[in-house]
């Protein structure tokens, strides 16, 4: 007997099964993007900025200065293992790495802490992306490793550029803050954009403007709010840990901006509740708006039955084909069935009209 496997859409089970622990597979669709590496490598001083067009360029900075690699392009499997041979990353963290489906975590090892979370922005046609970037913080660098490129880094950027703030002057740890605190701050340009989506769509169901594509549109919008969920909510845990970290990667005097993420992110997930209770509650103002209308269909129906059900019950009775019915042979019988059906119509308009069914 053979057996069929369901195939699931999700990037998951692009996965083999059975295979090798460490296996370094990547998982996404972005085959065929081109690998494009940036560096930063900055004292309090000076930087210099690059675009390393081989990986082993990403291995000749100096010791004493910070430095920070961005690299574009998880389709380069080999590419990442030997920064990860350089680096000597472990084999479950290069698996993790090219594997986009993974939930925002932190790992620690002896000199290094890896952490994965996703960074989310709009796309032309307005849906929601969530794209998986990947963190190495090691004594004096951080890797970023990311799908594709364009991001949220370019105020990082800039800082260290302009020396701005305290990123020229303070180790690798605030770096990867600046880094996380980027992506969380761009969140919240996602929620306003949610908001605004929720407030649009309340006043159209108030006003009674809707149709037959609302329905999908809520559920469309509930979808994205259970993405930007299932992305902000395991992150509270990460920054936890981070803050409970007692290796010297990450020193006391950082702790408090990592606090300050969390406290952002304690934000956010109560207005993502809010959100998806305002959603449900968005469907079942439509379901409630929808079945108004089709009240209001039953009711002029129902009224337009009650009006002729008497008048076809008297057209009924003096349709009948019997020679000895008294009122066919009477001279005004024609006219006074015609005044009887009329006054019966205006009487029940006027009953319906001070019942206030009209």
């Amino acid at each position: 007997m053979t057996h069929k496997t369901k195939q699931n859409k999700t990037p998951f089970s692009q996965k083999k099964l059975g295979q090798i622990p460490g296996s370094v597979i990547y998982t996404g669709k972005k085959s065929n993007q081109k690998l494009f590496i940036e560096a930063f490598d900055y004292t309090k001083d000076n930087y210099v900025e690059k675009e390393l067009t081989n990986v082993e360029d990403c291995f000749n900075f100096n010791e004493g200065s910070i430095t920070w690699i961005n690299i574009n392009g998880l389709n380069h499997v080999n590419a990442i293992e030997k920064i990860g041979e350089h680096y000597q990353l472990h084999p479950l963290v290069l698996e993790d790495i090219v594997n986009i489906a993974q939930r925002p975590k932190i790992d620690e090892y002896d000199d290094y802490l890896f952490v994965v979370l996703k960074m989310l922005y709009y796309d032309a046609n307005e849906k929601i992306v969530s794209e998986q970037v990947s963190f190495i913080l090691g004594n004096e660098y951080v890797l970023t490793f990311q799908e594709a490129e364009g991001d949220v880094f370019d105020t990082v950027r800039d800082r260290i550029r302009q020396a701005k703030g305290r990123v020229r002057n303070m180790q690798a740890d605030y770096l990867l803050y600046v880094l996380i605190d980027a992506v969380v701050d761009h969140y919240f340009s996602v929620i306003e954009v949610l908001s605004d989506k929720i407030e649009d769509f309340e006043t159209a169901i108030f006003s009674g403007n809707v149709d037959n594509n609302t329905s999908k549109n809520i559920q469309n919008l509930k979808r994205e709010i259970l993405k930007v969920r299932r992305a902000i909510f395991p992150l509270r845990e990460v920054i936890n840990r981070i803050e409970k970290n007692d290796r010297s990667l990450i020193q006391k005097k950082t702790l408090t901006y990592y606090r300050d993420i969390y406290d952002h992110l304690i934000q956010l997930t109560e207005n993502i509740d809010i959100y998806r209770e305002m959603i449900w509650s968005l469907m079942e103002m439509y379901m409630t708006t929808i079945s108004n209308k089709m009240n209001e269909v039953m009711k002029v129906l129902t009224i337009m039955a009650s009006i002729f059900i008497p008048l076809t019950f008297i057209a009924g009775i003096y349709g009948m084909n019997f020679n000895y019915m008294p009122e066919l042979q009477y001279k005004y019988g024609y006219f006074t069935v015609w005044g009887v059906m009329i006054a019966i119509f205006i009487g029940l308009l006027i009953y319906f009209k001070r019942k206030k069914w009209l």
